[in-house]
């Protein structure tokens, strides 16, 4: 490489350099050596200078292969002596949960949100006489559901014996309690004058969020204020069956429970009052002013057992047909006789005297006025 100061002041045409112009040849000098400087890196590495030791040491020192590293790491890597027989045994390890006890019993605890008190009905109604759990309060579209409510699976009567209500009916506490006091008092003393124990309560519908009838747009139904119960039977341990509805069962029998619960129940709907109730007692606990109660349910009249298809049997004092024939044509023509009789009376009557002047035609008009 052909380099000199004249050049030098050439490419930078400078005035202070070229006053002064050993001290850019020094610095040309010495960046001359470093672009000529050997081209192998490992010779360089290997000489003793200043290129080796300075910073440029890690640049031309030549590093040696992987495999010589490994080589220069120990065979097998040393395991720790086996644990002595006598050592103590070592503690198990604690769960998380147990390590972060300490921290969170320095938090102040939380006390739980109390619950609500149980009423006085849900305090009453005890496994004694009813199994009915509580469930948690309901409050659904349109105002359907309610508070204190319970799932009424069966009445315990006073010998222990229960009667499952199949399906279960969920029902407000107040409603529960009257039907569970209607099978004890009134219920179980029928089917034991019948010599049999009740044994199942044959629920039609309970709880349903619905309008009354289940007519769309009608007036909220107690239904749907889980106030009210559908009973259809009452059966019996002995196989029999109490149908409320049903005409073949005894009049009586339907009666003595009409009586009870219209005396208990603030609505009672069965046949009579409307179609929707044919098949079906319906009973709630509805309020109204100054306590008023319904009780439409109409108790029909058994159906007869053979429908009167035939005529009866012709009694032994009847007289002959052929006499009985005969005294018939007889009165028949007697009839006809007395009334040519009178048909002849009446047409004397009409016809108007010889000596009688006036035109009838007048008479005629006159009546025909009326």
């Amino acid at each position: 490489m052909n380099f000199s100061a004249e050049k030098a002041r050439r490419k930078w045409p400078f005035g202070g350099l070229a006053c002064g112009e050993r001290p850019m040849v020094a610095v040309a000098a010495i960046l001359l050596l470093m672009l000529c400087a050997p081209t192998e890196p490992a010779a360089a590495a290997r000489r003793p200078g200043a290129w080796s030791q300075g910073p440029w040491g890690d640049l031309f020192r030549e590093r040696g292969p992987k495999k010589l590293r490994r080589a220069a790491l120990p065979a097998s890597v040393p395991l720790p002596k086996p644990r002595p027989a006598e050592a103590p045994a070592a503690e198990p390890e604690k769960p998380a949960v147990a390590k972060q006890a300490p921290a969170e019993a320095d938090q102040p605890a939380k006390q739980a949100a109390p619950a609500p008190p149980s009423s006085a009905c849900r305090l009453a109604l005890t496994e004694e006489i009813a199994i009915a759990p509580s469930i948690p309060d309901i409050h659904g579209a349109g105002g359907c559901g309610g508070e204190d409510l319970v799932r009424l699976e069966a009445v315990v009567l006073p010998d222990k014996r229960r009667v499952s209500l199949k399906p279960a009916a969920i029902l407000r506490c107040a409603m529960a309690s009257a039907i569970v006091d209607w099978i004890r008092a009134d219920m179980a003393p029928l089917a034991a004058s019948l010599g049999s124990v009740i044994s199942d309560l044959d629920n039609f519908d309970s709880f349903e969020c619905r309008g009354r009838n289940r007519v769309l747009g009608a007036r909220l139904s107690e239904h749907g204020r889980a106030n009210a119960l559908d009973v259809r039977a009452l059966k019996l341990a002995d196989g029999q069956s109490i149908s409320l509805t049903d005409r073949t069962v005894s009049r009586e029998l339907r009666e003595s429970v009409l009586h009870s619960v219209c005396a208990r129940f603030s609505t009672v709907l069965g046949p009579g009052s409307d179609w929707y109730h044919e098949d079906h007692i319906h009973l709630d606990l509805m309020e109204r002013h100054n306590n008023y109660k319904i009780c439409q349910w109409d108790v029909w009249d058994p159906l007869p057992r053979v429908a009167p298809l035939l005529p009866a049997e012709r009694p032994d004092q009847a007289p002959p047909r052929e006499v009985a024939a005969k005294s018939n044509a007889a009165k028949s023509e007697a009839a006809k006789s007395g009334a040519a009789k009178s048909e002849t009376a009446k047409s004397d009557a009409v016809e108007p005297d010889a000596g009688e002047s006036g035109p009838p035609t007048k008479k005629r008009r006159q009546n025909r006025r009326f």
